[in-house]
């Protein structure tokens, strides 16, 4: 069986990062696997990159420019929101000629064009689209957040500046109904809680909707040894080491100042056991988060290479995501795999991978203070190594190359009616 792979990036963003992992842990199942890219970052055979042009840069400044005019010329929310209005048609090529099975991931920001997306559709090839936010399922944005309109018509959208019953949201919402409509079109959410909210879209009536986690290479991601892991990286070996990772750390829905905050709660009820703690971030701009908090910050930049990102998580004694949106985030079962236990709020798929005082701890959604409890009992439970082990054996048993890439194997099996 041949599968193409749809992604806007190969490596940057969860979402790349998780169709590369997919690819290759389908090409070790078995699979002949090939990734279509806008962007590509290394010189992986398998995966193609379309033609770099001015005119496709130009096709993704004018998909903003749209955007930007239609919000009175503000730049906020102007990249919350995707119209696909510019992107490229892959049907000609080669590797989707070949393929049996069109598999989309994220193909927003001048990848595919809805036009492009139903030339797709009209090629009769059946496609998978594994989801890694709202888009695919609502008009324009990627995070619905309080908004319901998605489940029925999408209109008078938030995001828009004086968004209105004909606005954008309305028109882009209309074209995927009826591109959607006859095609043969599966649903894969990364987690229930993303499942849940596609069953509820009448853009998936009528096509199968399931979730299937992203996978993990757990063989390298696994337990090392930490004092060798902190020596390597120059960090105390003396600390019980908080950790925090985001690609870019000063964006607000990653929750850092949840974090911070957590962290004058624990130094104001817990003045001793706070002398023992440290915080690594990790991330692009990091440093602008070293005054923040009330003990040592150790700042590392943003790491591409999944080999040292193993040996920071292993340096560490506690993964803690303070997240305000996420579907399933690769950073906890990358943590989870190398036996790190996990600290999070309550929202969206975090649910589904920390299991409450199993290997980890689920706080309040937005509750710095029980964010610090989390904390807290995480590194003084008596059982801190029974944490670490859960942690390892359900990243194990549940995101490993192996399992996730069967699942997939028995979509494809199921929509185009043959043996992989």
């Amino acid at each position: 069986m041949r599968v193409v792979i749809i992604n806007t990036s190969e490596r940057i963003g969860g979402a790349a990062i998780a169709a590369s992992r997919l690819a290759e842990a389908l090409k070790n199942s078995g699979i002949k696997v090939k990734m279509l890219v806008r962007d590509k970052q290394t010189d992986h055979v398998g995966v193609v990159a379309l033609k770099k042009s001015w005119r496709k840069i130009w096709q993704f400044v004018w998909e903003r420019l749209i955007i930007w005019k239609t919000n009175q010329f503000k730049r906020e929310n102007l990249f919350a929101v995707d119209i696909a209005n510019t992107g490229t048609d892959v049907t000609s090529l080669p590797e989707f000629r070949q393929a049996d099975v069109i598999h989309l991931h994220w193909i927003n920001q001048g990848m595919l064009s809805l036009k492009d997306i139903r030339k797709i559709v009209e090629s009769g090839k059946p496609i998978v689209w594994t989801m890694h936010d709202m888009w695919p399922i609502t008009g324009i944005c990627h995070h619905a957040e309080s908004c319901t309109r998605y489940t029925e018509q999408c209109h008078t959208c938030p995001l828009l500046h004086k968004g209105h019953k004909n606005d954008l949201s309305y028109r882009v919402f209309n074209k995927k109904k009826d591109i959607y409509r006859d095609a043969n079109l599966t649903f894969i959410a990364c987690s229930r809680w993303l499942e849940g909210l596609a069953q509820q879209s009448v853009l998936t009536q009528g096509h199968p909707v399931t979730n299937i986690p992203n996978p993990l290479n757990t063989n390298l991601f696994r337990p090392l040894n930490k004092i060798q892991a902190r020596q390597k990286l120059s960090l105390p070996t003396d600390k019980k080491l908080l950790l925090f990772s985001s690609m870019k750390t000063t964006d607000k829905r990653k929750g850092i100042s949840y974090l911070v905050e957590a962290c004058r709660l624990l130094q104001k009820h817990h003045p001793d056991f706070v002398g023992q703690l440290g915080v690594v971030v990790v991330g692009k701009s990091s440093q602008q988060n070293e005054s923040l908090f009330p003990f040592p910050v150790y700042c590392l930049d943003y790491v591409k290479q999944e080999k040292e990102l193993a040996e920071i998580y292993n340096a560490t004694d506690l993964f803690v995501t303070p997240s305000l949106m996420e579907n399933l985030p690769n950073t906890i079962m990358e943590a989870m795999s190398c036996g790190i236990p996990c600290v999070g709020f309550n929202i969206g798929g975090i649910p589904q991978m920390i299991d409450h005082l199993h290997n980890g701890y689920v706080a309040q959604y937005k509750s710095a203070e029980d964010l610090a409890n989390g904390i807290y009992w995480s590194l003084n439970e008596n059982n801190y190594g029974s944490l670490c082990e859960q942690a390892r054996r359900k990243a194990e048993s549940t995101y490993s190359e192996q399992i996730v890439a069967m699942k997939y194997i028995q979509i494809y099996n199921q929509i185009t009616g043959k043996n992989a």
